[in-house]
């Protein structure tokens, strides 16, 4: 039993790779029953991505007060309405706003901002505002943990598929982290084929239920890894070509897996740079367009192979700029910032007001919508996950999701 223990905790959070396939173990006659299952994938803006520049109130003028040297002119902004457009980098998410697949949720945060990364970041990743309730336990883990369940010998039910897949070089984001929830992380395309297939003879029929259970996980996975290896096959399902850039690489691997219906509900992904003390503008534009090009490519990707209707995006960042550039060509750590919800099931458009530039604290834009807020509606309305056993209180729905 402690065998099995240690094992199943192993799997939650170690990196796959050669061995992928033995935590994708739904063959694709098992998926074929979730075929309907919908989809979160969740773009984390790493380092505090600034919001005024990337939302941008053209039409007030305090805006070019406080941004004398990083500003963008007027006559370059994407206009999204009268008063607010996008950074002029972002021209695929405009187009993706315009299709009506893009809907950004302006002035985000929580009560009491944090400036640091860590405990800012702690708190959206946990959903909790306390640092004695950052238990490792993450938002989206606690949301696996309510619906995960066990076969009798403890293993999980229906061969053990992730109940969430990180791609990215780090450790196991803590969002993914639950009590009983199998989260994963892989790193590159090459984890997903099987470096050694044999590997799976080394079980016999009469080992114990450890043995058994890899056994049968190995074998479910063959189906899996041989399509990966078949780059005819991964041609036919790839119709579009994906931007050179690192994010960009970690949705079109997500697109696969998700192509492949693996079974599992959610895909985490990261996107480094944005905290842009210094000489930000170069910087800040660059990310911007890396970030918009691959979110239009995967959900073009997505909707090509009918897919896009499954697959929601949230894009979110640990916390905003402060409003007044400062004196090294950037911007500091700030507060309140815009979250992008990308794809065709999501209601496109504004959601919220733009803060105020002149009803400010402490220098920082104001709060008006909760990041909890977010969460409970996609829980709730997308993964059809009560969120008050997630987040245990009641956060008012936004109008995210269709009907």
């Amino acid at each position: 039993m402690n065998t099995r223990r240690q094992f199943l905790q192993r799997s939650a959070s170690v990196s796959l790779s050669p061995w992928i396939p033995a935590i994708l173990p739904h063959s694709l006659q098992a998926a074929e029953s979730k075929k309907d299952d919908r989809i979160l994938v969740v773009v984390q803006l790493d380092g505090g991505n600034d919001g005024l520049n990337t939302v941008i109130p053209y039409a007030d003028e305090n805006y070019a007060k406080y941004r004398r040297e990083l500003g963008v002119p007027k006559k370059d902004v994407l206009k999204l309405t009268d008063g607010v457009g996008l950074h002029p980098a972002m021209k695929p998410a405009a187009e993706l706003f315009q299709d009506g697949r893009l809907a950004i949720v302006q002035g985000v945060g929580y009560p009491n901002p944090n400036r640091s990364h860590f405990r800012s970041m702690a708190i959206w990743q946990h959903a909790r505002l306390l640092a004695r309730e950052h238990d490792r336990i993450g938002w989206l883990g606690r949301a696996a943990d309510t619906v995960h369940s066990t076969d009798a010998r403890g293993f999980p039910a229906g061969g053990g598929a992730p109940d969430s897949i990180y791609v990215g070089e780090d450790g196991t984001p803590v969002a993914l982290r639950g009590r009983r929830a199998n989260a994963v992380s892989i790193l590159r395309e090459d984890d997903l084929t099987l470096a050694n297939p044999i590997a799976a003879q080394h079980f016999g029929s009469d080992a114990d239920d450890l043995s058994a259970y890899v056994t049968r996980t190995l074998t479910r996975s063959f189906d899996v890894a041989r399509q990966f290896q078949d780059a005819e096959t991964m041609a036919k399902r790839e119709s579009l070509q994906y931007p050179n850039s690192k994010l960009a690489g970690k949705l079109r691997l997500a697109a696969r897996m998700i192509k492949l219906n693996v079974g599992t509900r959610v895909y985490y992904v990261s996107q480094s740079g944005y905290d842009t003390h210094a000489y930000q503008s170069n910087t800040h534009r660059q990310l911007l367009r890396e970030f918009s090009e691959a979110l239009q490519v995967f959900l073009n990707d997505l909707r090509d192979s009918q897919l896009e209707e499954r697959v929601v995006v949230l894009a979110f960042s640990e916390f905003g700029r402060r409003v007044q550039e400062n004196g090294s060509a950037g911007t500091d750590h700030g507060a309140a910032g815009p979250v992008f919800i990308a794809g065709s099931a999501v209601r496109g458009g504004l959601v919220g007001e733009h803060p105020s530039l002149t009803d400010l604290v402490a220098g920082d834009l104001k709060m008006s919508i909760d990041f909890r807020q977010i969460y409970a509606t996609l829980l709730d309305e997308w993964l059809s996950i009560p969120s008050m056993n997630v987040l245990d209180d009641s956060f008012d729905r936004l109008q995210l999701i269709k009907s």
